[in-house]
């Protein structure tokens, strides 16, 4: 592609969220992808409310596509816990119990939080790469080496078809979307830190008849004598078993298909399925030490690795690229300097090690149920450090493999009492089963999932005397959101009347400038600086007026400025005529000290913008 302005390499969601997003921004960019189809052994299932609104940014249609996949809510509410899975379950957690928490949940975005699977996601973005005109999608090949200086970056590209051959391809930025692994986070000398958890290997196939119940778990955690771990049901009687083990010779890692085949009929209860495919991975909490390396930013994986407890990943992916792309445009299109992109790290990086966090104290929290029988993650934890450690990591693998098998089945021996007829299970599940409401947190996150808060030059923290200046911690609890226009946070959802047709605020805001949501239409109109889109606050249902004014927190005569991703820049209670002079020297000092010069005609409103 001539004009190649971004190389993004790796196509997975944040990739592909990427070169979409820069697209709709009129970006060129290239996709490089060292896989010729999508993997097709599910990995990430949670698609957060607020990816989906990043989504709809580039499309609705692509947006309400994605969203329309996921199970009808009712048939994906339940979270069980199972001694084995032929019994009935120890406890449950309904996620629709409380119709009023419901409808309040409904209340925060156009869309709700979606169970699809990364297998059945990825061929849609892949066909939007595909039918962007902006964006050319290479697959099959491997990014090998990057050089970069103040004019550009180039990057080196094997294809599988001639591994001996090699090509370049130029950019002006290179985005590392190329997952856990990276080869260009490895090769900029960038290091992760922060501890390994666990090995963690998994079983994908097919059931018919698993759950004859049509409202069968989304999540059911199994512990048996033969097996401990989590079973997520994905569509089409499709299922995923992932369960722990702690070194590479073992036969789960070695001949996993055998082990799978061997091992499945015990747990399961039946021999009713069909493997279609086997993983292992690697779960880890780590951060890169930077985000950045001159013309390379990290994004997704390639930047943070959290555990599977949560499902902060593939949707903090995403919001890496939606915080990335509005910022690489000022810089390419309306003259910003390259000193922009050091906000991406002080923006993300507090949200992100707070999503680590709380996937840690998730997978933790979960020791309180499973302590009864002596199972726990602190051990698992304990015995995969231990595995790194001399001497034990001097030790063959064909010595340690049998000794770590005979191990671990005499740590799930002691589950075999949660059988319905041994003589201490009622009261082993009457315990297991009063610590289940307490894992709620590991499943409901809306607190995080919407209240997530940037800080930095970008965002005017408010003084004393008003909302606290943010930490990098969420305001709100991690169940339940509480909607804000403090600066930093997201703009909250509300649907307004605009040319006569209701629409979300968001699909409002000016995606190169401030917009500045106000009851005083006029007056802000009149007293902003040129190029800064203003939106009224009128709500598309008018019984909802009091409801907005709450919602919007800044009275009828102030307003909320917001920016090219719906994060809040400023607000202020204080009219037009008192503020606006205000938020144009704000304007100034913040955007202004990213360009050589006060930006004019277009860059005025997108310098801003």
């Amino acid at each position: 592609m001539t004009g190649t302005r971004v190389v993004i390499v790796g196509a997975g969601p944040s990739g592909a969220t990427a070169a979409l997003l820069l697209a709709a921004r009129g970006i060129r960019s290239v996709v490089l992808e060292r896989r010729t189809a999508p993997l097709m052994h599910p990995a990430a299932h949670v698609i957060s409310a607020r990816t989906l609104e990043i989504w709809r940014e580039y499309s609705p249609d692509l947006a309400d596509r994605i969203a329309a996949m996921s199970p009808p809510r009712e048939t994906v509410k339940l979270i069980s816990w199972y001694g084995s899975l032929t019994d009935p379950p120890i406890g449950s957690l309904d996620l629709l119990s409380v119709p009023e928490l419901l409808a309040e949940v409904e209340s925060y975005s156009p869309y709700m939080v979606s169970h699809i699977g990364q297998h059945l996601l990825m061929p849609v973005l892949w066909e939007a790469l595909d039918d962007q005109p902006l964006i050319e999608f290479r697959r099959g090949v491997e990014v090998t080496a990057l050089t970069s200086n103040a004019r550009g970056a180039r990057v080196t590209v094997a294809s599988a078809d001639a591994p001996n051959s090699r090509s370049t391809e130029r950019g002006e930025y290179v985005l590392a979307c190329d997952g856990a692994n990276s080869t260009l986070r490895d090769n900029a000398g960038i290091d992760l830190r922060g501890p390994v958890l666990a090995n963690m290997g998994s079983a994908f196939f097919r059931s018919r008849t698993l759950f004859r119940d049509a409202a069968r778990p989304l999540l059911s955690w199994v512990y048996t004598p033969e097996l401990c771990g989590v079973l997520i049901a994905h569509a089409a009687h499709h299922y995923i078993f992932i369960t722990a083990y702690l070194h590479p010779a073992q036969k789960i890692a070695r001949t996993s298909r055998d082990y799978w085949k061997q091992t499945l009929p015990g747990v399961l209860g039946t021999d009713d399925f069909e493997i279609e495919s086997t993983g292992t991975w690697v779960m880890t909490s780590q951060t890169a030490q930077t985000f950045r390396a001159g013309r390379l930013l990290l994004l997704g994986d390639a930047a943070h690795r959290f555990p599977h407890t949560g499902g902060f990943g593939l949707n903090s992916g995403v919001q890496d690229a939606h915080n990335l792309a509005w910022k690489l445009e000022a810089i390419l299109s309306d003259g910003a300097r390259d000193e922009l992109l050091d906000t991406y790290e002080v923006e993300r990086r507090p949200v992100v090690e707070r999503f680590a966090d709380q996937s840690v104290t998730n997978h933790f929290r979960l020791d309180k149920v499973t302590r009864h029988v002596g199972v726990t993650n602190a051990m698992l934890h304990s015995a995969t450090e231990a595995m790194r450690r001399r001497p034990l990591s001097l030790l063959p693998g064909r010595v340690l493999a049998p000794l770590l098998d005979s191990a671990t089945r005499l740590q799930t021996r002691r589950t075999g009492r949660l059988t319905p007829n041994h003589r201490k299970a009622s009261v082993l599940r009457e315990r297991v089963a009063a610590e289940i409401p307490g894992q709620i947190e590991h499943f409901v996150s809306m607190g995080l999932q919407f209240g997530y808060v940037y800080n930095g030059p970008l965002v005017i923290s408010e003084a004393s005397g008003q909302t606290p200046v943010d930490t990098g911690e969420p305001t709100a609890e991690v169940v339940l959101y509480k909607p804000t226009t403090r600066p930093g946070a997201r703009l909250p959802h509300a649907d307004l009347l605009a040319d006569g047709r209701v629409r979300p605020a968001h699909d409002a805001l000016d995606r190169t400038g401030l917009t500045v949501f106000t009851f005083a239409e006029d007056q802000w109109r009149a007293a902003v600086p040129s190029g800064i889109s203003v939106v009224a606050l009128v709500p598309g249902d008018g019984a909802q007026r009091e409801r907005l004014i709450d919602l919007y927190e800044v009275g009828t005569d102030g307003a909320v400025v917001v920016r090219p991703d719906g994060h809040v820049f400023w607000r202020t209670t204080r009219s037009a005529a008192d503020a606006a002079p205000h938020l144009a020297s704000l304007i100034d000092a913040r955007w202004g000290a990213y360009y050589d010069s006060r930006p004019t005609g277009r860059s005025a409103g997108s310098a801003v913008r």
